[in-house]
């Protein structure tokens, strides 16, 4: 993720700002630059500061709060690129469901943000694809079966309540989780709908086994094996997280969320241009500038180089205001092995160019 400028004023911006706080103008994010734009009304359109030759309109989520992308006037669609992806949301005349909806619409924009900037595939419903992302935001219903998030076909549910920050904290220390996001749902989520695209359609399923193991191992035996026997002893010295030991489909969920999650911070940090230069101590790969475009890095070892010192930094000042570490994983050589795996589909991939 990076940093935006009012176009007017110059105040900075975020990505989630719908109007700028120094000179009052609405703002939107144009997706096909890139770019947070102000803008300002003509007629039924709206016209971008940053693209003042183009005529937008506002995602119709925008109505409802609910989304600060535009589309391109002349074109017939009324959801923006990332809003054309769903397929259910909840019942937003409820405030509780609304508030929750909102939270999930901005981690849904980051996701679809870096699969534009990465240049994957993400076809819609209608586009002909055989097997299109979808999402589906579903709220539990009184009575019935709760709502599991989940990956199936490339259909990704998220569970409302998981935007609940008390209903979501008390799930992660339940489960005992280092980390537990609605941005890392996910992201890891579809990191199964890339396993079939990259992995399955790609004709990499030999390479796959040779790193993450034998895909075609029962999930359900594997997944109530690890739920009542827990993650190996050893598991940091293979895999990201406890949770990717369960199967070999959640070790590449897993990977690919990670992978997500360090080019994104990444390219914020470049944003902000970061420098790490600790004052004490002489231990070699604690020093870095962040200065290129991790969603370009050639090479994953770029990104590990810069991630590791980025790492130390951001965790110690979590602990300097008594919060837990923001990254609280061990990158082992194993798991920067599959890292690199992820790095080399994602970049094979690429449509952009």
């Amino acid at each position: 993720m990076q940093l935006f400028e009012c176009q007017a004023c110059g105040q900075r911006l975020y990505f989630e700002n719908e109007q700028c706080e120094r000179c009052g103008h609405l703002l939107g994010y144009l997706p096909d630059v890139g770019v947070m734009s102000a803008v300002q009304p003509e007629g039924a359109a709206w016209i971008a500061l940053a693209r003042p030759d183009a005529r937008y309109r506002f995602c119709r989520n925008w109505e409802q709060h609910g989304c600060n992308w535009m589309v391109d006037a002349a074109q017939g669609q009324v959801f923006c690129v990332a809003c054309q992806h769903n397929r259910t949301i909840p019942d937003i005349s409820l405030p509780e469901n609304h508030l929750n909806w909102q939270k999930i619409e901005e981690a849904k924009r980051r996701l679809v943000y870096s699969l534009m900037r990465f240049g994957l595939p993400h076809p819609c419903d209608g586009s002909g694809d055989p097997e299109p992302l979808v999402f589906e935001f579903l709220a539990d219903v009184p009575g019935g079966p709760k709502v599991m998030t989940g990956h199936d076909n490339g259909v990704i549910t998220i569970a409302l309540k998981e935007a609940d920050d008390a209903t979501r904290e008390a799930a992660r220390a339940s489960m005992g989780e280092l980390y537990r996001t609605l941005l890392g749902h996910f992201r890891h989520e579809v990191g199964h709908y890339y396993w079939d695209r990259l992995v399955r359609d790609g004709g990499e399923l030999e390479s796959f086994r040779a790193l993450f193991g034998d895909d075609r191992l029962d999930y359900g035996e594997a997944l109530a094996r690890h739920y009542e026997q827990g993650a190996p002893a050893d598991w940091r010295e293979r895999y990201v997280s406890a949770y990717a030991t369960m199967h070999p489909w959640e070790d590449w969920a897993e990977t690919w969320a990670h992978y997500l999650h360090i080019v994104d911070t990444l390219e914020m940090a470049a944003s902000f241009g970061v420098t790490i230069q600790p004052e004490v101590g002489d231990e070699a790969g604690v020093e870095t500038r962040v200065t290129f475009d991790p969603y370009r890095a050639r090479n994953v070892q770029t990104l590990l180089d810069a991630w590791l010192p980025l790492t130390y930094a951001v965790n110690s000042l979590n602990r300097a205001m008594g919060q837990p570490d923001l990254y609280p994983f061990v990158i082992a050589p194993a798991v920067a092995e599959k890292l690199a795996y992820v790095h080399r589909l994602v970049h094979r991939a690429r449509t952009v160019r």
